[in-house]
């Protein structure tokens, strides 16, 4: 989720003058694949120099992932810029924590004009991804709502101690973890959500329709995923004369 709108302000290093979002707690060691947007920015700029920014670059690589693990594909609105800096404390405050509450998702996400059905279809986007032993060891060791044969079977590589094994990594969907599909709600549903906050999603407040319906309903899933992509994309974009459309996405332009 952007910090203050889809500007590929992730994407840059640290600066004399500021910390860098991927060296942020929430996200060191967490976010990864900066490399494949190297790349890619790499053979842009090769063809068509200054004119196609990293935030619009980030937000057609999310499409193309999403579709190419079988999910849905979408019309990517373009046209960003991208940011000249980027703010730690900001970064730190508006990310969702893996033990966030329900009540704190959906405030987070209010926050940036996104409803409830947008938050619980946004959160899919887990279904193919990994997370740290760190950020789900409380879970699998103290919460009950936590299905018992997978909480052990976590346990084998997430030691009960802090400090080991804190960076071993598990699939967040354990049934289909490289593909794109609903199982993550079925999982839900079943109580075999990883994250606290994943389960949140699913634990007796007005979300649990909406993961029942998308956990019997891939469709309405896809559906819905891509409206709410569409409606996250166009979050605050810098447009315009602001920002600046970078050369290297992983630092700013040199004024000169």
């Amino acid at each position: 989720m952007g910090v203050q709108g889809c500007d590929a302000s992730l994407l840059l290093d640290n600066a004399p003058n500021f910390i860098g979002e991927k060296n942020i707690p929430p996200n060191k060691n967490s976010t990864r694949g900066y490399e494949v947007i190297d790349e890619i920015k790499s053979a842009v700029e090769k063809k068509c120099p200054g004119v196609v920014s990293c935030a619009d670059i980030i937000a057609i690589v999310a499409r193309d992932s999403v579709s190419i693990l079988g999910g849905p594909s979408w019309g990517v609105q373009l046209g960003r810029r991208d940011a000249r800096a980027t703010n730690a404390i900001v970064t730190n405050v508006s990310l969702p924590l893996p033990k966030a509450n329900l009540k704190e998702l959906v405030l987070r996400f209010r926050g940036i004009a996104l409803k409830r059905r947008d938050l619980v279809a946004l959160v899919g986007a887990h279904t193919p991804g990994e997370a740290q032993c760190h950020s789900f060891r409380e879970r699998i060791y103290n919460e009950s709502n936590m299905n018992k044969e997978l909480a052990q079977k976590r346990r084998l590589k997430c030691p009960r101690s802090q400090g080991s094994g804190d960076a071993n990594l598990a699939p967040i969907d354990a049934q289909t973890p490289i593909v794109f599909d609903n199982s993550y709600y079925k999982n839900l549903v079943q109580n075999k959500g990883l994250l606290h906050s994943d389960q949140q999603l699913f634990s007796g407040g007005k979300t649990d329709p909406i993961v029942r319906t998308y956990s019997k309903d891939q469709e309405a899933f896809f559906n819905d995923f891509a409206s709410a992509m569409i409606k996250m994309g166009s979050v605050n974009p810098l447009i315009g004369p602001a920002g600046e459309i970078r050369l290297n996405c992983r630092r700013m332009n040199p004024i000169i």
